[in-house]
């Protein structure tokens, strides 16, 4: 009795711990997100709204699929004072466990070891698989060196998909 109870419990957290590691729901569950720009660029002073400038577009690039499919356009916009922002339009890829956006010091990325090895920037969470979103840029950000958006499952070492950036 005593074995089949130590069995049941070990059953128990190999169950839990495969669920936590791989989170199969999010295989079905969609987090859809609609961001707009204005939310972005509203200025922290009311005092500079006045001296704020027009939102820029400095680079631009379309997502092509690697692991996962992905779709949509990544645009840098520069809203002046060194306050630049990343926004993905008409955007869809999986869902997963520990999704983050990453710009990377590469051409282009088509695996996963470019990730590693070119160098990146991690720029949050990825706030939901479907839909219109931004990411702010830290001002340190050499956008000269970080040519790449790339979607990146940071469990599992996984490049769902990428944006390659050519200047506007």
């Amino acid at each position: 009795m005593r074995k089949r109870n130590a069995l049941i419990g070990l059953a128990i957290v190999v169950v839990a711990g495969g669920w936590y590691a791989f989170r199969p729901e999010r295989l079905f569950v969609n987090q859809t997100v609609n961001e707009s720009l204005g939310s972005v660029s509203a200025p922290a002073n009311p005092t500079t709204a006045a001296t704020a400038a027009a939102p820029t577009p400095l680079a631009t690039g379309k997502f092509h699929s690697n692991a996962h499919d992905t779709k949509g356009v990544a645009t840098v916009i520069d809203f002046g004072g060194g306050r630049r922002v990343l926004r993905l339009t008409d955007f869809a890829t999986s869902n997963g466990p520990d999704v983050r956006i990453y710009l990377v010091a590469a051409a282009d990325v088509q695996d996963n070891a470019t990730v590693k090895s070119a160098g990146f920037v991690e720029l949050g969470p990825m706030k939901g698989n479907i839909g219109d979103q931004n990411y702010e840029i830290p001002a340190s950000v050499d956008l000269a060196n970080y040519k790449t958006v790339t979607v990146w499952c940071r469990r599992f070492s996984v490049n769902f998909g990428s944006a390659p950036l050519a200047q506007s």
